[in-house]
């Protein structure tokens, strides 16, 4: 077996991670070393098809928000397959300006890189919760279900 420093998929995860780790400025002159040029992206807004769609989504959002990180909280990988779980904080001024931490899991398979990747989070908890009027809704709404 071998050592998960040096085994493949564990670095690949390890570069996919640091790639991330700061929201406002990504690694994206490292994109290559992490995507396959085909890959597939999928969120819950976008599904994206290639590399530089990728790179110009990425450029595209870090500008608009005012600062973020990402916080991995727990992943499972295979020797294809990685799921890795955490929360994002950011700052964005259509937002109100105030941290909004979100919860989500990333799925990722790879080769050599990786050439499927799919984004799952709660787009209310994201989005809709901080929009005044909106919001107030989207949370009573929650509320009601809840109980």
């Amino acid at each position: 077996m071998a050592n998960a420093k040096t085994d493949p998929s564990s670095l690949l995860v390890e570069r996919f991670k640091a790639f991330y780790q700061d929201v406002k400025r990504p690694q994206l002159d490292k994109i290559n070393e992490v995507y396959a040029e085909d890959v597939l992206f999928k969120d819950p807004v976008h599904e994206l098809r290639g590399a530089e769609k990728l790179h110009a989504y990425l450029s595209e959002m870090c500008i608009n928000v005012h600062s973020g990180r990402f916080e991995f909280l727990d992943q499972i990988t295979s020797e294809n397959t990685a799921y890795i779980k955490w929360n994002m904080h950011f700052k964005h001024p259509k937002l109100g300006n105030k941290t909004i931490t979100v919860r989500g899991m990333s799925q990722v398979q790879f080769h050599d890189r990786i050439y499927f990747h799919e984004d799952i989070y709660d787009l209310g908890q994201m989005l809709y919760e901080h929009v005044p009027l909106l919001g107030v809704a989207v949370k009573g709404l929650k509320k009601r279900l809840a109980n």
